[in-house]
């Protein structure tokens, strides 16, 4: 049985190598990668294929840049034809990107069944792209593969079967589990930065919401600012937050007060993540990957998927709405610790997607 499986985004490559592990050693399946190249640099894509031991792509579409609906309707057309050639049994799609959208669609026109990973989650915010998104995907998908029990729940609430719904754990612990005794504080990027673990904050900002409004990319650089006075920022920039940091004028001078670094790799990530003494940040994977790792978060964002972590202590949202909240949401982040709990299942999340898989295709 043949499997297509649709990835874009970083994200989604951490995601996916788990299950795609899975799928190598069932016997039974057999799975065909497209890279739509919705991340198309090096740091954002290529390096994540070789560091999780992933096999190169089958397709790479090269389908980036351009407004959503631009990028979505080349996806969709691209994959369609993919589709038409391979004839798979299943399509698997990850997460809330336009790639997710692209492969979702183009699959249930052409009547394949598709499987969501990470289904159910909702922030209630229909401005973001992410949650048309997400929510789309979940309404044409025959399987829905949830994360947490609070996803699960929000499907219920939306007419949802019980068939349809499969509470199986959240893919990226099983990652946090696999990959992430692998990293050490020795050498690596935090040897080459001249970083002391526990010494730090990292941020990691992207969204749209933030990037593309100036008063809210403001708090949060001028609330950055603040804190690199007393405590080293470093600060892998996503091409779009550099190319409006560089428009706005501030780029070179930010570079002098905090660290400044390119997108990094899976593991290098991982290590900037988890000896770290607070993350800022407006990622919901890196939202997860600080808890994974014991690590305060301050989430720069109005609301979060992740509400499990709000509630237990690790997570705090943060609204960027003016620097002198937000910088003390940070120092009030510092040092905190949150309650023992344990929402995203058994780290076999992987195993139990591929067995549903193979006994209902």
């Amino acid at each position: 049985m043949k499997i297509i499986t649709v990835l874009g985004a970083r994200p989604q490559f951490i995601k996916a190598s788990v299950v795609s592990h899975a799928i190598a050693q069932s016997g039974m399946l057999t799975e065909v990668v497209v890279h739509t190249g919705q991340h198309f640099d090096a740091n954002m894509s290529d390096v994540f294929f070789s560091e999780l031991g992933m096999v190169t792509p089958a397709y790479h579409l090269d389908i980036h840049g351009g407004t959503h609906g631009a990028m979505t309707g080349r996806m969709l057309a691209e994959v369609e034809r993919v589709l038409l050639d391979e004839k798979p049994d299943a399509v698997l799609v990850y997460g809330d990107t336009n790639s997710t959208l692209a492969g979702a669609l183009a699959a249930a026109k052409l009547h394949i069944p598709v499987a969501h990973v990470e289904a159910g989650l909702r922030s209630f915010n229909m401005a973001m792209p992410e949650e048309i998104n997400r929510i789309l995907t979940d309404r044409i998908s025959r399987w829905l593969f949830t994360p947490t029990n609070v996803a699960a729940q929000h499907l219920a609430r939306e007419g949802f079967t019980a068939e349809q719904i499969i509470p199986v754990g959240d893919v990226m612990y099983d990652v946090a589990l696999h990959h992430g005794a692998r990293v050490t504080a020795e050498g690596g990027l935090l040897q080459r930065l001249g970083l002391r673990p526990k010494n730090y904050l990292l941020a990691t900002i992207h969204r749209a919401e933030n990037t593309d409004h100036s008063e809210r990319l403001a708090a949060i650089v001028d609330a950055l600012e603040v804190t690199a006075e007393s405590l080293q920022v470093v600060w892998p920039l996503h091409p779009r937050t550099r190319a409006v940091l560089q428009q706005a004028g501030r780029l070179e001078d930010l570079s002098r007060r905090m660290t400044l670094i390119e997108p990094v790799g899976y593991l290098d990530m991982v290590q900037l993540e988890k000896y770290a003494a607070l993350i800022a940040t407006d990622s919901g994977g890196v939202q997860k990957e600080a808890f994974f790792y014991q690590v305060p978060c301050v989430t720069v964002r109005d609301e979060t998927e992740w509400v499990e972590l709000v509630e237990a202590g690790w997570n705090r949202l943060a609204p960027p709405t003016d620097a002198s909240s937000l910088r003390q949401d940070i120092s009030e982040a510092l040092g905190s610790c949150g309650k023992s709990v344990k929402p995203y299942g058994e780290g076999d999340a992987a195993q139990r997607i591929v067995k549903h898989l193979m006994l209902n295709l």
